[in-house]
């Protein structure tokens, strides 16, 4: 019970659904509550597939092209450095726009996110099937979608508040960025040390 515990809560701090209720709201302010409602399912079903997908066969895909963990680790930590920028600056999608849901997606099942699933799978994994990342997938991405639940019917309600938006959108940017830092430093420091060693 101690692993699946401590799968989720690792899991849950790397999909942040804080950050990802952020990003929804930013992209969906304009939309009724039924597409909003919609989304944030959509959402959610293709987070759980990219990350169950990544729990199952992640650790295979990455031996077959030679990467190791370390290394996946640096690049995604390089793509959630890139991600809290645009968050820092203001960047957002123009909501409407088909592709909305891409920098949430991007962000829950990042290749941060992405390499903590695979690494759970395999430290964790004592068959062949890795059963703790898997229900700790499940259950995180539940939480991030009733997150952006919550978040779609309350959206219509605060139409005003665009300083405050803007401020912790900035301010969960910069905690993003330093998750990527954070991540990308962690997997060079164990890279130079498996180098050296």
């Amino acid at each position: 019970m101690k692993l699946h515990l401590q799968a989720f809560v690792t899991v849950l701090s790397l999909m942040n659904p804080v950050v990802c209720g952020l990003i929804f709201s930013g992209s969906e302010s304009s939309l009724s509550t039924a597409r909003r409602l919609a989304d944030a399912t959509k959402a959610a079903i293709a987070i759980l597939v990219i990350l169950e997908l990544s729990a199952l066969f992640g650790a295979r895909v990455l031996n077959l092209f030679g990467i190791s963990l370390d290394v996946f680790s640096v690049a995604g930590g390089g793509v959630l450095v890139w991600m809290g920028f645009s968050m820092l600056r203001g960047v957002t999608t123009k909501s409407g726009d088909n592709s909305s849901l891409t920098p949430l997606i991007l962000f829950a099942a990042s290749p941060g996110t992405i390499t903590g699933v695979i690494t759970i799978a395999v430290v964790h994994s004592g068959s062949e099937l890795p059963v703790t990342a898997l229900t700790a997938v499940a259950a995180a991405t539940l939480v991030t979608w009733l997150v952006m639940v919550l978040l779609a019917k309350g959206i219509g309600k605060s139409e005003g508040g665009g300083f405050v938006r803007s401020t912790v959108q900035s301010f969960m940017g910069l905690i993003v960025m330093a998750m990527g830092v954070q991540f990308g430093l962690k997997g060079l420091s164990s890279f130079i040390q498996g180098a050296g060693g």
